[in-house]
Order: C-alpha cells, then structure tokens, then sequence
C-alpha cells in the first residue's frame, strides 16, 4: 500500500480577535491620535511603520501567540499595508508600544502585556490613562535597559501638563488638558494628524483668499474714489471756463 504522503498548508492568522477597537471616546481619542499622528510625521521615512490595534504574532504555526497594543512604532521595518504584523517575516519587532489603559485593560496591560513586551524586546513601553482613574501619574512609560524595565523621568510643563521624553521616536509626550499630545522640540510644534493638518491648510488658504479678495476690494475701492475726483475736478475745470468773461 503506497504511503499518504501529507502536504503542509498554509496557516491562516486572524487579523482581528473579536474584540472592539475601544471602551469609549475616552480611549478612543488618544489611540487614533496617537496612530494618525505619528503616521503623519514619519510619512517621508521608508523605514518606519506604524500601526494601531493590530495584530502581531509571534510564534510561527502558533496562531494563540498573538498580541494587540493600542499603538506600535517599528524603526527599520516598510510603511506598506499589512493585515496582521507577523514577526518571523519582518526585519524585527516593534521599538515602541503605547497602550492606552482602561478598568478592563490595566491589569493585562501592567501584567501580562508587560512582561510580554519585555520578553519580545519592545525599547520603550508606555501607557496612558485618559480619565486618570488608574494610574499616576496618568502617563508612564519604561525603557528597557539590561532586559527589564525603568521607569522614565516626568517633569512638569509651564502650563502645568506633564511631559516626558521618548528616546526611540525622539518627541516629547505631553498630558494636557486637551489629553495626549506629541510634541518636537526641533521645530517647537505639536504633532498633527493628517486631517488636522489638511484642516489647517484649508484654514490657511482660505485666510489668504479672504485677504487676496480684502486688498483687491481695497484696491477698487481707492480706483473709483480716485475717478471720482478726477470726474469732480474736471466738471470744477469746466465750471470755471465757462465763467470767463470772452
């Protein structure tokens, strides 16, 4: 009897686990921010990637060993589309995670994540708290030095916010009360997300289209006052030739 000989197939990883992107606006707001942000300010980098709630595996054939932060930066992996991160086809691991933290995540993300992050080699690990519930302060986060975790250093801002300095993305994070912000001190600017910066581009051009049309309005204006006095000052010549005795 001739043997079955058994083709291996490809395995299927998942790029969702089922569970929803967010609680509520609270954690929300600060993820997509964070995403699109940061998206946004290495857009010129064909080195950096960038990706939120999505997937990585880490164990090849093992579709359980899997993960999902809430944010993760990659610093020399292609900025192309993916559906799932999977670590045995990419150039290496993700260099930053961000999680944003809620009643039902904490203890995952201060546990299990945690460890799990350290174990797969993940530089810097942050977690923020929108509704200062959970954590203080709101915003933590930790480089890996020697194989564990160190808390980095906070200080506060003039505006009384908190700030702290991200080594791997080279930008500061800031809680104000507007919530998480990414700030550069090269250029003294906050990040923008891609919408908010076309938002501001619009803002700006309609600005200068209402100052083009204010001096061109302008401009009219002082053209027709001008042939106003040039038309008075000719019916006054007129008016004194006339009046001339012949």
């Amino acid at each position: 009897m001739a043997k079955q000989v058994l083709f291996p197939t490809e395995i299927d990883y998942p790029d969702s686990d089922g569970k929803p992107l967010a609680e509520s606006d609270f954690q929300f707001d600060p993820l997509t921010y964070a995403r699109n942000a940061l998206r946004y300010y290495y857009r010129d980098r064909s080195d950096v990637y960038v990706a939120g709630n999505m997937l990585i595996y880490y164990e090849e054939g093992n579709v359980k060993a899997r993960v999902a932060p809430d944010v993760f930066v990659v610093m020399g992996a292609a900025p192309y589309d993916r559906s799932s991160y999977l670590l045995w086809r990419e150039p290496k691991g993700p260099d930053w995670v961000l999680e944003v933290t809620s009643r039902s995540t904490r203890r995952e993300d201060q546990g299990r994540k945690r460890e799990l992050y350290r174990e797969l080699g993940v530089t810097e690990y942050w977690q923020f708290d929108p509704t200062g519930d959970y954590l203080a302060p709101r915003l933590q986060g930790s480089e890996l030095v020697s194989g564990q975790y160190e808390g980095l250093a906070a200080r506060k801002t003039a505006a009384g916010g908190l700030t702290m300095w991200s080594r791997v993305l080279e930008l500061e994070l800031r809680v104000q009360s507007d919530g998480l912000r990414f700030y550069d001190p090269a250029t003294r600017e906050y990040l923008l997300t891609h919408a908010e910066a076309e938002d501001d581009r619009r803002r700006e051009k309609q600005a200068r289209q209402a100052a083009e049309q204010a001096r061109q309005a302008a401009e009219q204006a002082a053209a027709e006052a001008q042939g106003r006095v040039a038309a008075l000052e000719a019916q006054l010549a007129k008016g004194r030739g006339s009046s001339e005795p012949e």
